[in-house]
């Protein structure tokens, strides 16, 4: 038991200096994860965004044209490369091979003949 106590008053100690700095959940002041016009719970809507009024649209933000072309454009770039790569797998090498030997007995096989 001797052992555990200097490990818990400097546990304390340690806490004791630090709980300034330290923020604690539902705790005095503002928090720094939120700002000031945030809501503590959501809506129910998607993002926490109230849908446009009837007959309008959304409007884009700034980042979402280039980030879905520049998706679009890595999804196409990696399916045309990807489809026209060569085939350089073992099998696909010791499957000619085996072809070329075929080839080649059955072509000292008619000249024996």
């Amino acid at each position: 038991m001797s052992s555990i106590k200097p490990f818990a008053t400097a546990a304390n100690t340690l806490r004791s200096r630090l709980r300034p700095s330290l923020r604690t959940r539902g705790g005095d002041g503002p928090s720094r994860w939120t700002t000031p016009g945030h809501q503590d719970s959501p809506k129910g809507f998607a993002f926490s965004r109230t849908p446009p009024p009837a007959g309008e649209s959304r409007k884009w933000e700034d980042w979402e044209l280039p980030c879905y072309l520049t998706s679009f454009l890595t999804i196409v770039i990696l399916g045309v490369g990807l489809t026209a790569k060569p085939d350089l797998t073992i099998e696909t090498w010791a499957h000619q091979k085996a072809l070329e030997r075929l080839e080649l007995e059955a072509a000292q096989a008619a000249e024996s003949d």
